[in-house]
Parts: structure tokens; sequence; C-alpha cells
């Protein structure tokens, strides 16, 4: 079981560029939509199958939030470039500036025995719900080539940066409190 939890971590790894490929390719959104949103249900799925079976190990805690993040990352560079949009660019920036800003708070607070300052919230995860929720609508849009679903995309990528400021902040303010 273990293994495949792995597998499913290394999955979202593999998909993040495979994405970005298919976004850029004309008439792939479709494809791409259907990768993301097995990458998406593989982050879900390996938390719910560690924490049931207790299966979490150290490699599983530091390799899920770096696979979370090359997933997003290429989504939002592929995304931004297909768009053309700078609006997705800044608030995919800001996000993205966020998410190495915590995996550089967690280094820090790994090495000071502070890990608890960086413990995942239930509002981390939601961070990553509306992150993820909100790529696959915007390819949902793509795909259906729809005007009104782009516009709700643009006001939940708002909302996930938003989101994703406040859970940036709560952790730097309990990294650095004394």
């Amino acid at each position: 079981m273990n293994i495949f939890i792995q597998c499913l971590t290394y999955f979202r790894i593999i998909a993040g560029p495979i994405i970005f490929l298919l976004i850029l390719i004309p008439k792939s959104y479709g494809i791409a939509l259907s990768v993301f949103i097995l990458a998406s249900a593989s982050d879900y799925l390996d938390g719910f199958l560690a924490r049931k079976y207790s299966l979490t190990s150290v490699l599983g805690a530091v390799l899920d939030p770096i696979a979370d993040k090359i997933l997003i990352t290429f989504a939002v560079i592929a995304l931004s470039l297909s768009l053309e949009s700078i609006y997705v660019a800044f608030l995919g920036s800001i996000i993205l500036a966020r998410e190495y800003w915590v995996s550089a708070l967690r280094d820090f607070n790994a090495r000071n025995d502070n890990e608890n300052a960086t413990t995942v919230t239930f509002l981390a995860k939601t961070k990553t719900a509306v992150q993820l929720g909100t790529l696959c609508l915007y390819l949902v849009s793509l795909s259906l080539n729809s005007a009104l679903l782009l516009f709700l995309a643009n006001f939940f990528l708002f909302l996930a940066l938003i989101i994703t400021i406040q859970t940036g902040l709560s952790y730097t303010i309990a990294t650095f409190k004394k």
C-alpha cells in the first residue's frame, strides 16, 4: 500500500509537465483537464490512504507538498501563456511565491526544531482544494470555450490568492513568534 501511495505522489510530479504541454497544444484542453482531474484526485487519495492506514512517512510528508507545488506551478504557467493573461500570471506568481516561501519556512523550522509552526492546517488544505478547483475551472472554460466560466475562474483565482496569502501569513507569524 505504501508503494501505491508513493506512486500517487510521483504521478502528480510527472503530470505537471504533461499538463503544461497539453495546455499549449491546440485543442488539447480536454485531455489536459482529464489528466489534471486525475492528478488532483491523487492528492486527496494519497492523503486519505496514508491517514487511514497510518502509512505516513517523512518522505511522504516532504514529497506530497512538493508534488502539489509542481502540479500547480506547471498549470499556472501554462494557463498564463495559453490565455496570454497578465492577471493569471500576476496572481499566479504571488500564489507560487507563497508556496516557495512556506517551503523555506518548513525547512527553516525543521532545522530549528519548530516543525509545529508549519504543520498543515485545515485552511491550508482548503487553499490547496481552491487552487486545484480554480485551475480545473480554467481548463473547463477553455475546453468549452466559455467566457462565463473563464470569468468565474478569474474570480476564484482571486479567492485562492486571498486564502493563500492568509495561510502564508499564519505560517510566517507562527514561525517567528517569540
